[in-house]
């Protein structure tokens, strides 16, 4: 796994690079019908997370009028069970302790085993799309991640390598934080992305660096 701190000029220009994209409207419309939160218990609410889910890939198939919602009632079940344990809604990355982390691989290791459709296709709803959610779920403290981020930097993608990733997160946050001199906020305002997490931004970093393999100018491997 990688260790070495990431320096804010790489971070830097991650941002900016992937800025170019423009605006992540699936994004906007998730927290449109979530507003002001989302919550999982709602059917409405696992609806659009399954949509939003859909919009990056996840292939989550809808139930056909008559059939029963599995994956919304999964969603809703897993809720029920591992909603306590997320980290608060205030909590940002930088500030995850580590019993906060801990707690976070029991529940993202039920979250990938979420049933999402019935026999005889069923499947869980799987480690990419469970780390995506729970970033959805918790944008300020929790990294999600890809397939080839998580084998890149954990050579894995179970709940140790969850718990790790979250870890790493936490150290490059802590790190771009004390260098910059700045809060959060400020700090994202500064890189030209003021509604953007600090959680998000680095996995920007990360879809740059392991996923489309260009590792931004500056980094020190």
């Amino acid at each position: 796994m990688r260790t070495t701190p990431l320096p804010l000029r790489t971070l830097r220009v991650a941002v900016a690079e992937f800025a170019t994209a423009g605006p992540d409207t699936s994004w906007q419309t998730l927290l449109g019908a979530t507003a002001p939160a989302i919550d999982l218990s709602r059917p409405a609410h696992q609806q659009a997370a399954l949509r939003w889910l859909n919009a990056w890939g996840c292939r989550i198939r809808y139930p056909r009028p008559g059939e029963p919602d599995v994956a919304g009632a999964g969603l809703g079940r897993w809720w029920a069970q591992w909603s306590a344990t997320l980290p608060g809604a205030g909590v940002t990355l930088a500030e995850l302790a580590d019993p906060a982390i801990d707690a976070l691989g029991p529940a993202y290791a039920a979250l990938v085993a979420t049933p999402v459709s019935a026999p005889p296709r069923a499947r869980g709803l799987g480690p990419t799309a469970a780390t995506k959610l729970l970033y959805a779920l918790r944008p300020a403290a929790l990294m999600p991640w890809d397939a080839a981020i998580a084998d890149s930097l954990h050579r894995g993608r179970d709940a140790a390598a969850y718990v790790a990733h979250q870890r790493l997160g936490r150290e490059w946050a802590v790190r771009v934080l004390a260098e910059a001199g700045l809060d959060e906020p400020a700090l994202a305002a500064s890189l030209g992305q003021p509604d953007r997490t600090l959680a998000k931004m680095l996995d920007d970093y990360c879809y740059l660096a392991y996923t489309r393999g260009t590792v931004p100018a500056g980094d020190p491997q």
